[in-house]
């Protein structure tokens, strides 16, 4: 990975490092908050036959870390090309 300066490899990495950081606030959030804090109120629905804080705590953050992992991709793909920095 080649930079055209050392300004825009540190604004890339500044950027590559905000998004991995709001990405693993919401995994924090919904894992910790949905799976322990939240549980017991959620608990009062179902989904699948399941109560829902029970759900989040053994299935909903694994799904969510999935979806994380590909708006990752996603974005470090577009934040590749707006510095040029992309394989081709």
């Amino acid at each position: 990975m080649a930079f055209e300066s050392e300004d825009k490899a540190k604004a890339y990495w500044r950027e590559n490092l905000s998004l991995m950081l709001k990405l693993l606030l919401v995994w924090f959030a919904v894992s910790y908050g949905t799976g322990i804090i939240l549980a017991d109120w959620l608990n009062q629905f179902q989904l699948f036959g399941f109560k829902l804080g029970f759900w989040f705590a053994q299935q909903g953050a694994i799904y969510v870390f999935v979806i994380l992992i590909f708006v990752y991709v996603h974005q470090m793909n577009k934040l590749d090309r707006k510095y040029d920095v992309h394989e081709d």
